[in-house]
């Protein structure tokens, strides 16, 4: 197949930045104009990500980064996923007639923490204060952006629902009523002015830059901010459950809570060094992939052919079955990862695949070092599913999202961050904050015993899921994408294109793309498809006709939908490179 590039791949000596909007990605790069470094920048990035995707963040939500520090000449993960209330057991939710935790509302809401991500990120490796990165998005938030297409479509589906139930919703996203269309000036002067006080307070009293920093947390997590979200959590709303329910976050929970740095979880392949998050998130799942082609000889496959799309859409069952059977929170669950990235089990596992036909059947977890696995049982959802409110993947048909982030500086950091949750269609504003709480609960079960059964103080197994890779000849890049659980399908096709069929970045991205959701949804009502396959149809009919002829249920998604990829990295000489996707025509790589 011929490969282009819908746009040029960036190379510059000064730094780069790419993330899935372009008025983010302007200010990362001014403040690496300004002398900030790649960490700085990101921050900036991030934070007008809340405020021009709202429906795909928010300051509500959560947030996961991995970065290199080139000051250490180490990497590092930065964990700003909040944890489930005190109050929160699975008793107790039962007792409320919920027997699958919803999308919606505010009894999913768990510690927001991506502002507590994003201030220990700039703290520990930035070089600025608060003023300096959160001026951005307090500029957007108040004097107003152009909304996007996608935050139009969502908040036009949502207006009924906000006029029925959520009152506090229709105030800040109904301008006079009505809803919103693309391209209107719109403008969050709420969100605008919490920022601001933070800002404020975080300098009264202080010139020091971490007691800043620390001041702008307290605020967020021990100040005005928290009492206005545990004010609020404490009302009875409407969720897609088909009843009304209050939320059991408090202020101890977020008095108590404070993002951390942890050691990324990492794979070789093929000289490639792969650092993900581990396994509170989805990341495992991408180097278990990985481990599987590896035991499969994917390097001999023709790329986008149907034996290359069928072996890596049957690897991607078996390593989401694995998911399903042992991921969570490290902390609170014994999560035998070596085992499950080792390449015995691996090989093991890999001769499963049927090369001739695609696995149509149940979930096939394996038995990492001899331990039996336990998938949830099945639960029929409550009530009616509230449109664009559940879920998160990024294809034809849903609306809720994530975001995606990737910088690279002049001095050799580089750094990923994918910031989601607390979208502005999945749970009532907060009045006076001009944001929502984040609904990352739904992703805990009900049943006892599980990794990712429901438990006080624990963290939720969420699928956000940045990555770093260290090349063979010692450079580094940063890559990512939105989209749920297709995030670790979506930028597996984006290495793979880059390893073993020789494709730079912008035409890694631009290539053709697929999925499979043959798994149960991290999302509510956590339903799933056997062998079903949503590819682009840019991959030409005769593969489409072959896939079909192995037993994939394929559907035939637009040429341009799949997928949100940026990518911004180092190369030897000094180069920077970055690249983002033309996909939604909202993403955006800057750069010099």
């Amino acid at each position: 197949m011929t490969t282009f590039t819908t746009r040029p791949e960036l190379t510059g000596i000064y730094g780069m930045v790419a993330s899935t909007h372009w008025l983010a990605s302007q200010a990362g790069m001014s403040v690496l104009e300004r002398g900030g470094n790649a960490f700085d920048a990101a921050v900036a990035a991030g934070l007008v990500l809340q405020v021009v995707e709202p429906e795909m963040n928010g300051p509500g939500g959560d947030l996961p980064v991995v970065g290199w520090d080139a000051r250490a000449g180490q990497p590092f993960v930065v964990c700003g996923q909040g944890v489930a209330p005190a109050a929160a057991t699975a008793a107790t939710v039962r007792d409320l007639g919920v027997e699958l935790i919803p999308g919606t509302g505010l009894l999913p809401a768990v510690v927001p923490g991506a502002f507590g991500g994003w201030m220990l990120l700039l703290q520990r490796y930035g070089t600025m204060r608060p003023r300096d990165v959160m001026s951005y998005a307090i500029d957007y938030a108040g004097g107003g952006f152009p909304l996007g297409t996608s935050a139009a479509r969502v908040i036009g589906e949502s207006a009924d629902w906000f006029r029925s139930h959520w009152p506090t919703s229709a105030e800040l996203w109904l301008t006079s009523g009505d809803a919103p269309s693309s391209g209107d000036r719109f403008a969050n002067p709420a969100l605008a002015a919490t920022y601001q006080r933070i800002v404020d307070e975080s300098e009264a009293g202080s010139a020091d830059r971490d007691e800043q920093i620390e001041r702008a947390r307290r605020a967020y997590y021990e100040g005005f901010v928290a009492e206005a979200m545990t004010a609020f959590a404490a009302r009875e709303v409407m969720d897609e459950s088909g009843a009304a329910h209050r939320g059991l976050l408090s202020a101890d929970d977020l008095a108590a809570w404070r993002a951390t740095v942890e050691e990324p979880v990492a794979y070789d392949h093929h000289g490639h060094t792969v650092l993900k998050a581990g396994p509170w998130s989805q990341g495992p799942v991408f180097l278990q992939q990985l481990a599987l082609l590896d035991a499969a000889g994917i390097g001999s496959t023709e790329p986008d052919s149907a034996d290359f799309v069928h072996l890596v859409v049957e690897s991607a069952k078996l390593a989401f079955a694995d998911r399903e059977a042992f991921y969570g929170d490290p902390a609170a669950a014994d999560v035998p990862l070596a085992e499950l990235l080792s390449p015995s089990y691996n090989a093991e596992r890999a001769r499963l695949v049927d090369p001739a036909a695609a696995d149509a059947g149940p979930l096939r977890p394996g038995r990492p070092g001899g331990r039996e696995p336990r998938l949830p049982r099945p639960v029929a959802a409550a009530g009616q599913p509230f449109g664009s409110g559940s879920g998160e993947p990024t294809w034809a048909g849903t609306h809720g999202d994530t975001c995606h982030l990737d910088v690279a500086d002049r001095w050799g950091n580089v750094v990923s961050a994918t910031p989601s949750g607390g979208w502005l269609q999945s749970s009532p504003a907060v009045p006076g904050l001009g944001f929502s709480l984040g609904t990352r609960g739904q992703m805990f079960w009900l049943e006892e015993g599980l990794p990712n059964s429901l438990a006080p103080g624990k963290r939720p197994r969420t699928t956000l899921t940045p990555s770093l890779v260290l090349r063979p000849d010692g450079s580094r890049l940063a890559f990512g994408t939105p989209g749920g659980d297709q995030q670790d399908q979506w930028s597996l096709l984006f290495l793979l294109r880059l390893v073993h069929h020789g494709r730079g970045l912008q035409e890694a991205i631009d290539a053709p793309a697929w999925h499979t959701t043959h798994f149960t949804s991290s999302f509510y009502p956590r339903g799933s498809e056997p062998a079903a396959l949503y590819i682009e149809g840019r991959v030409g009919e005769k593969v489409l006709q072959e896939l079909r002829r192995r037993g994939h249920l394929v559907t035939v998604e637009d040429d341009w939908s799949l997928g949100r990829l940026s990518a911004a990295g180092h190369e030897p000489g000094g180069f920077l490179r970055a690249a983002a996707n033309p996909r939604g025509m909202q993403g955006y790589a800057v750069g010099r």
